[in-house]
């Protein structure tokens, strides 16, 4: 069970990391979600996750403040936007996938403004 724990917390990982540079993919769930399967799997690496120069603070920040650094909110609704208004204009040539990219937009702004920020 341990094994199968930590390949799923590895596959967490990839999915996080692939988040942070695709709008779609929740980044901080998913590296809690690592987090959380390597604690009960492996606890070298939940020691090494927790010790990551980027990731390391990034998870402990949030599971202490429940707070996303301001840098961090500006570069994910930035590139959600210019991607999935990009998707809008230019790929969806039905009028519903067009409002189904902006309602994804919208949703996924307001799930991330909704966290304090931390300074």
């Amino acid at each position: 069970m341990n094994i199968l724990l930590a390949i799923l917390g590895l596959l967490s990982l990839g999915l996080g990391i692939l988040g942070a540079f695709l709008p779609v993919l929740p980044t901080t769930p998913l590296l809690l979600l690592s987090a959380a399967l390597f604690l009960r799997s492996n606890r070298k690496l939940y020691d090494w996750l927790m010790n990551h120069p980027k990731l390391g603070p990034y998870i402990s920040n949030f599971m202490q403040h429940k707070a996303i650094p301001l840098r961090v909110k500006v570069i994910s609704v930035t590139a959600l936007w210019m991607t999935l208004l990009y998707c809008a204009v230019f790929v969806a040539r039905h009028w519903a996938f067009r409002t189904f990219f902006i309602l994804i937009a919208v949703a996924v702004t307001i799930h991330i403004l909704s966290y304090k920020t931390l300074r």
